[in-house]
């Protein structure tokens, strides 16, 4: 099955309408597995029968045999599971694909454990570049460093006398660079750092190389940006790994307007074939009405490219950085702030104000990034006060990580209609590490699921790849149902732990609902977009613990198989690369190929 340009199938013309879907012969069947279709009880169905990118039935597969005939596509599951298409509700995908070799060193824990290896990289790369040309890197986590402690420019600086360098930590909040970075950015012990951000200083009080936050800025604002085709070749690695990990479809947070032409330009050329859903930057309240005035004039495919929504930045993250703005003083003091433009915290909240009532006024709907509780509680302050001023209008709002949302905004975000974006990934990989820093009781609470979908609350699940490196949803499964520490085994929060359909559901169900898209995609109902993942197993019958580790077999997009484990090469993303990889003419042939055979 060929890939084809954006909006070329019947899945990107009217998805979800059901018009006669049942009487057609289909493209494609899926049989002798566990169809989990998320639409009605959570039972699997043995089969699933698709045609022009729709979900045509699922059920029995001696009913469905009368939608076959020889054209038919038809694969024999041998037992394993298909589930909707994930949903993924907040990954960076421009940002996760320059985040990948080339474009950037790969420092995370699965790449690196010493500070004393990234340096080994910084300097191999420092030889294949000449000088004066910047050294990138993301993905350390001092948590899982061997020296156990923050790097500094020390750690650098000698192998990388003539070359800037700039390697970004995990979560995208601290920033570890070299002497020659903080030259060209102009940083010295008297810098002044922006609100909210900071410069970290050794005992002599010069600067480490260490910049947390905004402060941050002050060495990005003289990186070369990446070329066009830089981006170009970004996100073609992006949506490849997407789609090896089953996502069909992604909220884009923090977009500008240039990147959206380039995302449509793609799809349109068949160089990608994924659904965004596209959060525009806030800026200043002037400049982001004018920016969601020209949004407004765009003409995109909605089902490929829907630019519906504003992204805010509320604070930074209750990790050891402390930034994250908190009403409870963290583990050692201090209670983080917000990273909103202001000169006083009442300046900040103003324009958090400001920016919800603009973008609600033009009917876009907010996402704001807010960690602490008392960032989540100003975010829903400010729906709450946009919604009065304008009526409710059905934008359903949301908060995105909430990692803190006390059980009281949990009840007022469930009255209002508005929902919550959490990350168990990260709380899978991070638990282990937060004791030291907000103490035991909201180490075990970050992330309430069990409270959460108890209030009513509509919870969705995301990666934010490329801060936990691959957007791996059976390890967010795996972390909703054991709320184990990957590192240490141990588990936080027993409490708020839920089953496995409720947090499937936060991977498909709940993210179409966000996207305002739960009539068309998330199930595998007849008349649904056929957006759906294989696993190499049986879902219903695996361990919590080993979830993680099922492999994803295919991924389908509107109908067109876009990734298939069993082939030797990589996956297509472009209508050209699907012809060259023979993937057009043999269908399904190289996956499962004992299974894979005409009825």
């Amino acid at each position: 099955m060929a890939l084809t340009a954006l909006g070329a199938t019947g899945a990107g013309a009217a998805p979800g309408n059901g018009a006669a879907v049942g009487h057609r012969k289909a493209d494609l069947l899926l049989f002798n597995g566990n169809v989990l279709t998320m639409s009605g009880p959570f039972a699997p169905a043995d089969a699933i029968a698709i045609k022009d990118g729709v979900v045509v039935a699922t059920g029995d597969m001696r009913e469905l045999r009368r939608f076959t005939n020889s054209r038919t596509e038809t694969v024999n599951l041998e037992g394993r599971t298909v589930i909707p298409g994930v949903n993924d509700a907040h990954l960076h995908a421009m940002g996760f694909g320059t985040s990948q070799p080339p474009l950037t060193l790969d420092l995370s824990r699965e790449a690196v454990s010493s500070i004393a290896e990234i340096r080994e990289l910084v300097a191999r790369s420092v030889q294949e570049k000449g000088p004066g040309q910047w050294v990138r890197g993301r993905g350390w986590d001092q948590g899982y460093l061997a020296e156990g402690r923050y790097p500094t420019r020390h750690d650098v600086d000698d192998v990388s006398p003539d070359n800037p360098v700039a390697l970004e930590e995990w979560s995208g909040h601290a920033l570890w660079v070299n002497s020659r970075a903080l030259e060209l950015a102009g940083i010295t012990r008297d810098t002044v750092p922006p609100l909210g951000g900071e410069i970290v200083k050794d005992g002599d009080g010069e600067p480490t190389g260490l910049l947390l936050e905004g402060a941050a800025r002050l060495v990005q604002a003289v990186v070369p940006p990446f070329t066009e085709e830089e981006k170009r070749q970004a996100l073609r690695i992006s949506v490849g790994l997407m789609h090896q990990n089953g996502i069909t479809s992604v909220t884009e947070p923090g977009t500008s307007l240039g990147s959206v032409g380039l995302y449509r330009d793609m799809l349109h050329a068949g160089d990608i074939r994924q659904r965004f859903t596209i959060m525009l930057a806030a800026s200043g309240a002037d400049d982001l009405r004018e920016t969601l005035v020209d949004a407004r004039q765009l003409e995109t495919d909605a089902d490929w490219l829907n630019v519906s929504q504003v992204k805010i930045y509320g604070d930074g993250v209750p990790t050891q950085a402390k930034t994250a703005w908190v009403s409870e003083p963290y583990v050692g003091g201090g209670y983080g702030g917000l990273t909103l433009p202001g000169s006083s915290v009442e300046e900040q909240l103003a324009t958090l104000d400001e920016w919800v009532m603009t973008a609600h006024e033009l009917g876009f709907q907010v996402g704001t990034h807010a960690t602490g509780d008392r960032t989540i509680s100003a975010a829903v302050d400010a729906y709450l006060g946009a919604a009065a001023a304008h009526g409710d209008r059905g934008l359903r709002h949301y908060v995105i990580h909430g990692d803190l949302t006390t059980p009281e905004d949990l009840r007022r975000m469930a009255d209002a209609g508005f929902g919550l974006s959490f990350n168990p990934q990260i709380k899978r990989s991070l638990a282990h590490q937060l004791v030291d820093v907000i103490g035991r009781e909201r180490a075990n609470y970050q992330w309430p699921y069990r409270s959460a979908l108890d209030a009513g609350v509509s919870v969705g699940s995301a990666s934010d790849s490329p801060v936990v490196g691959a957007p791996n949803f059976r390890e967010g499964i795996t972390a909703m149902l054991t709320r184990r520490s990957l590192a240490t085994g141990e588990v936080f929060g027993a409490e708020e732990r839920i089953g496995l359909e409720e947090a499937l559901a936060t991977y498909t169900t709940a993210g179409a609902w966000q996207d305002h898209a739960e009539d068309w995609k998330g199930t595998l109902a007849e008349g649904m977009a056929a957006d759906l993942c294989v696993l190499d197993g049986d879902l219903l019958g695996t361990p919590p613990e080993e979830i993680v580790d099922l492999p994803v077999g295919m991924t389908v997009v509107g109908g067109d198989v876009v990734y298939d484990a069993s082939s030797d090469a990589p996956a297509p993303t472009s209508t050209a690369a699907a012809a060259a990889s023979g993937l057009g003419a043999s269908g399904l042939g190289l996956y499962m190929s004992k299974g894979c055979c005409h009825v």
